[in-house]
């Protein structure tokens, strides 16, 4: 097949042949230092036979379309995460993918724009009988008023980030002062409402899904383990540094693995609410669902992610090889996805 891998970039002025040669070098280097996640997808994908063009997105859309329109891709293989350096405006790429008519992997840009948002999605999914916490939303400019129904800890989130971005051991709030403070930090810091939800104890679970419609497959569980003789239970949330910091990962006995055995009923009671969610949401192909697993067995959703980190070497990855598919299998296997989903339509 012709595959586009389509990507944001913060290179302006590269083409195909810059990306290339860019890609060619960090492969190569792959044992000392991890190749961007397109140059990794793209090399998967020709180690599968396929044509492969690359095509890094800045901040022009005509050139996304005209690169497109050049190469006639049977499918666009979508690694967007950002636009013009915004992850809020990542939809805009799937979009013009559609608007345009190509075959695309991923979700489509209503199931990116709903899931980004923390409180709409748990509002969705309420609906839908799903557990999740009780939060409150500030727009940037709005006193800081806690509702009567939400009680402390709370923990304090920028309402459409990812990647834990804006996440601290600071989030998690014991008072009303406390409170106001983070929530004016996230307004000025990430000039975009804030989110302050019910503080839920337990075990944080990253399930993997992928498929469509009735077919959807879900992968084996990981979570983060956080060592309890160097961390209070409101310590363990993933911050940015507990995700991404290896020093502070090793500092504090954080890691990442395949979940412990959990009861029958537990994962049931999982595979339930994450299937609920996919559906709900309108995702597509592949997802990631967060939830937390409470003490007393309850399992809370916290977020979806519509656009997962698909890297070799960590979570989404490394559920697929515990499955069976190495990493060349687990991305043709998004690409067969997708095919198959349009076939259908």
């Amino acid at each position: 097949m012709r595959i586009a891998v389509v990507f944001d970039t913060p290179y302006e002025g590269w083409h195909h042949p810059e990306h290339e040669r860019q890609m060619t070098t960090e492969v190569a280097a792959w044992r000392h230092d991890e190749p961007e996640m397109e140059y990794q997808v793209a090399d998967a994908l020709r180690e599968r036979g396929h044509e492969v063009r690359l095509v890094g997105v800045r901040d022009d859309l005509q050139y996304l379309t005209r690169c497109l329109a050049e190469f006639g891709p049977d499918l666009v293989f979508n690694c967007v995460e950002a636009f013009h350096g915004n992850p809020t405006l990542e939809y805009l790429v799937p979009g013009v993918l559609e608007g345009e008519g190509y075959r695309y992997t991923g979700s489509p840009p209503l199931a990116l724009l709903v899931s980004r948002n923390k409180a709409m999605s748990k509002k969705l999914l309420a609906w839908h009988g799903v557990r999740v916490p009780g939060f409150a939303t500030w727009r940037p400019g709005e006193p800081v008023t806690r509702p009567e129904r939400l009680s402390f800890p709370l923990i304090v989130k920028p309402l459409q980030s990812d990647a834990s971005a804006g996440i601290a051991q600071a989030s998690v709030v014991q008072d009303d002062a406390a409170l106001a403070e983070r929530v004016m930090l996230v307004h000025e810091r990430f000039h975009q409402p804030a989110i302050a939800e019910q503080f839920i104890d337990g075990r944080e679970l990253y399930v993997s899904m992928l498929g469509n419609g009735d077919d959807l497959e879900i992968l084996p569980l990981t979570e983060m383990v956080f060592d309890k003789r160097r961390t209070r239970p409101e310590e363990r949330i993933a911050t940015q540094f507990a995700k991404w910091d290896e020093d502070y990962r090793a500092r504090k006995g954080i890691r990442n693995l395949f979940a412990r055995p959990l009861a029958q009923r537990v994962r049931e009671r999982v595979a339930e609410l994450c299937r609920i969610a996919f559906r709900a949401l309108w995702l597509r192909d592949y997802a990631r669902i967060d939830v937390r697993l409470a003490p007393d067995g309850e399992v809370w959703f916290l977020e979806a992610n519509a656009n997962p980190f698909i890297s070799y070497g960590h979570d989404m990855a490394n559920a697929a090889e515990k499955a069976g598919m190495d990493y060349y299998a687990f991305v043709q296997r998004l690409v067969d996805t997708a095919m198959e989903r349009y076939e259908r339509a």
